[in-house]
């Protein structure tokens, strides 16, 4: 169920964008740390655009890889676990660096034809 508030929050950002017009494609950014399944995403995408002026749409994920960096040595790793030790100093006061996104990048909206008369 977190792909639905997800996604409804997402098609409000859109919509408050698009400005009364038609959406193709939406990017969306959201970070291996934001735990989310893009499968459900997408099924709950379909469901919250129905009958409105993004139904059709695509939702195009970008998943960013989560990134750790000490702050005792600077390095920087990427994580599939969340583990928040440095790998290389055995530190434990690190920062997340990536991983923590969930931005709308762009979207794709139909133009009105200009007018020729």
């Amino acid at each position: 169920m977190h792909e639905l508030a997800i996604s409804s929050a997402v098609l409000e950002s859109v919509l408050r964008h698009a400005d009364g017009r038609r959406v193709t494609s939406v990017q969306l950014r959201v970070g291996h740390l934001r735990q989310v399944v893009p499968d459900s995403l997408e099924f709950y995408w379909d469901i919250v655009t129905r009958d409105g002026l993004c139904e059709g749409s695509v939702l195009e994920l970008e998943v960013v890889p989560a990134r750790l960096s000490c702050a005792a040595c600077a390095r920087g790793w990427e994580i599939e676990l969340p583990v928040f030790r440095c790998p290389t100093c055995g530190g434990a006061d690190v920062e997340i660096a990536a991983g923590d996104e969930l931005e709308v990048e762009s979207i794709e909206v139909e133009e009105e034809p200009a007018c020729t008369a």
